[in-house]
């Protein structure tokens, strides 16, 4: 019996206990965060049943990211990144346990919401820089590009799993039994990491300038690399105007297709499936191509099927039209962070990789505020619509120049 490639992809970065401790905890953990995630969308709607504050939460969520990632990043390139991880993970395990205190007091308003969204956003904005500075001593180099999709297919497959289970928390026991659910995730994570043992991970030591002067060094070497800054430049389009569409979803399930929570869920699942689908199609064809040709043709695939779902009227036909912009932006974003952790000096790696942690979180959060305010004046459908546009003219400049991002990736 012959083994496909992505079969033996899987086994071979499995085969790696560090790896393998890592991906299981962070799997677990990660469906809990994709419950709370459903779950604070709609506790928002409840309270305000506004597009703009959705658009807000959102942007509360990840925001911080644009502040705190830079700062992560210098963390990353200065301490032990292992034991960095653990103790922000401790603290959002914290945050989620007063999110079920006061939700469950019945204490929670729309402020108190941001207040506590604002605290989750600036623990992970510091903690994700981090993990994704820690994954190159979980495997070997050669392992990095199948490790790095296979950690977006856990992020997908949980992004399935997590909406359908929180739609059934919230319908059974209310957004409290979802946070609840969250809460509990994070102890699997936290007994992973550990579990977890490598060299103690952290650059090499030699640079122990103003921590803020080491994060402004990691700006002034993305801006002049001439691969990396252009391919985050991609991630940054990708990401304002494309993934807006997620956090957006409570107000299309209620507001356009008189959907409750289980069709929010629907809606949150099947593009769990595409991105889950997108990291499997990377494993299997994406390690062998030229990702520099993958990350720009996915935005024309994602910015025409954003045109097409705001044209939809009918709830059904727009799921596979959501999952297949799921689809294209995990086949994008796996592509230009295999490129960039590949590219990046490793004694710049945790700052470098606080700008993509920076990007893939802060741009969503920008774009769903904007779009979630021109919403309150031209309805959902046309804000999105634009965005696909941008993506599409996006997809034309990238595809002149991938050639040349190829030759400065190498």
């Amino acid at each position: 019996m012959t083994t496909s490639p992505a079969t033996g992809s899987i086994r071979r970065v499995l085969s790696h206990d560090n790896f393998r401790f890592f991906i299981i905890g962070d799997g677990i953990s990660l469906v809990g965060n994709w419950v709370q995630r459903v779950a604070i969308g709609w506790l928002t709607w409840e309270l305000t049943h506004s597009g703009a504050w959705l658009g807000i939460i959102a942007f509360c969520d990840l925001f911080p990211s644009l502040i705190f990632s830079p700062l992560g990043g210098a963390i990353a390139d200065r301490f032990d990144r292992l034991r960095v991880a653990i103790i922000s993970q401790a603290a959002a395990m914290l945050q989620a346990i007063a999110l079920v205190f006061f939700t469950g007091l019945g204490l929670i308003d729309i402020w108190g919401l941001v207040a506590l969204t604002v605290l989750r956003g600036a623990i992970a904005s510091i903690n994700q820089p981090v993990r994704l500075a820690m994954l190159p001593s979980l495997v070997p180099r050669e392992d990095l590009s199948a490790a790095i999709a296979l950690n977006s297919v856990l992020f997908n497959t949980a992004r399935s799993i997590g909406p359908a289970v929180a739609g059934v928390a919230i319908v059974q026991g209310g957004v409290v039994a979802a946070f609840t659910v969250n809460t509990l995730s994070f102890l699997a994570l936290l007994y992973a990491l550990m579990r977890i043992r490598i060299p103690r991970a952290m650059g090499d030591g030699k640079e122990r300038a103003n921590i803020f002067r080491q994060a402004w060094a990691g700006y002034h070497y993305v801006v002049g690399h001439p691969g990396i800054g252009p391919i985050l430049f991609l991630l940054m389009l990708a990401a304002m105007f494309a993934r807006p569409v997620s956090e957006l979803l409570p107000g299309f399930a209620a507001g356009i297709f008189s959907q409750g929570a289980d069709g929010l869920a629907w809606m949150t699942s099947v593009m769990g499936v595409g991105a889950m689908a997108g990291g499997m199609w990377f494993l299997r064809y994406g390690t062998h191509l030229r990702r520099t040709a993958l990350a720009a043709h996915a935005l024309a695939i994602m910015g025409g099927a954003l045109v097409v779902f705001t044209s939809l009227s009918n709830f059904w036909l727009t799921l596979p039209f959501l999952a297949l912009i799921s689809f294209s932006t995990t086949v994008n974003n796996i592509s230009i962070q295999s490129l960039v952790q590949n590219a990046v000096d490793g004694a710049m790696r945790g700052r470098v990789m606080s700008i993509y942690g920076m990007i893939f979180r802060g741009g969503p959060a920008i774009g769903a505020l904007v779009m979630g305010g021109l919403s309150e004046s031209f309805g959902l459908r046309l804000p999105i619509a634009a965005g696909g546009v941008v993506c599409l003219a996006a997809w034309l400049w990238a595809a002149k120049r991938q050639h040349a991002l190829a030759q400065s990736l190498k």
